[in-house]
């Protein structure tokens, strides 16, 4: 029990310093469901680093995605997974040298999902560091947000269904991600081109990407209403709300909303 509280106060720790916008809703979920979100989380943030790593060359990020994604389906022991990065080492972040605590730290019964939706997420990123991140067409931006970020409301669907049989739309679920994916997209269009790298399919702007992030985030809002468990409402509409206030922003010049607002949004929709 003392370890499951360590590993716990290790994996709160690490999602604040990883990420403030997800900690917020996280940290609002009671025992069993905010263990299963908060191994997802890490999990897709240990991969993620290696995808984002501006460092690592290309080679190295898609052998290392791809063994990842085998290790996981095939035996995902501590032992293998530390010989698997020891090499990269000095390389890699902290979050991503410890994932094999972070999957320790998921509830058995939803384990499962959890790694299948890791290795998706790892296999599509691979393809993609194989493609030079080249998006061309509205088609190849949505593959690309599937894998990073559409997927995962896939799987916290199929996380909602295990908790307490809530039922939700795939499509939604997919869409979901993808907005909040796009208005990442928006905000880090500058620093994104700084390393090389464009989002923007070919021939638009700012107006179409704002018009394709407003569209997906339409049906998270049909999402989230058919959902009636209060604690998953919340976790789904933080993200959500934040999402729609950063778009704002956006449109108005700003680089993103101050902590004063995100209090405020949260408070109001825990409120509810």
């Amino acid at each position: 029990m003392m370890e499951q509280n360590l590993l716990h106060k290790k994996a709160m720790d690490f999602l604040l310093t990883t990420s403030r916008t997800f900690f917020i809703p996280i940290s609002h979920l009671p025992s069993g469901l905010q263990e299963a979100i908060g191994s997802a989380y890490l999990c897709m943030r240990a991969i993620d680093e290696i995808e984002d790593d501006s460092k690592l060359p290309a080679d190295t990020k898609i052998f290392l995605l791809q063994s990842v994604a085998k290790l996981l389906q095939e035996g995902h022991s501590a032992a293998r997974i530390e010989a698997l990065f020891t090499p990269f080492k000095k390389d890699l972040p902290e979050v991503t040298l410890l994932l094999s605590d972070w999957i320790a730290y998921c509830p058995p019964g939803a384990l499962d999902k959890v790694l299948e939706s890791t290795v998706e997420m790892a296999e599509g990123m691979a393809k993609w560091v194989a493609k030079n991140w080249e998006i061309e067409t509205e088609a190849d931006l949505d593959d690309y947000t599937y894998y990073v970020a559409g997927l995962v409301g896939v799987m916290l669907s199929d996380i909602w269904k295990w908790y307490d049989g809530t039922e939700t739309n795939r499509e939604q679920a997919i869409a979901f991600g993808r907005g909040l994916q796009t208005v990442n997209i928006l905000r880090n269009r500058d620093e994104d081109a700084e390393r090389g790298v464009q989002f923007f399919p070919k021939g638009w702007g700012f107006a179409e990407m704002f018009a394709h992030t407003e569209k997906n985030l339409s049906m998270a809002e049909k999402y989230c209403q058919t959902i009636q468990t209060k604690d998953i409402l919340h976790f789904c509409k933080i993200p959500l709300e934040l999402a729609k206030a950063t778009l704002v922003a956006l449109k108005e010049g700003k680089e993103k909303i101050n902590r004063a607002e995100v209090t405020k949004i949260v408070k109001h929709v825990v409120d509810q």
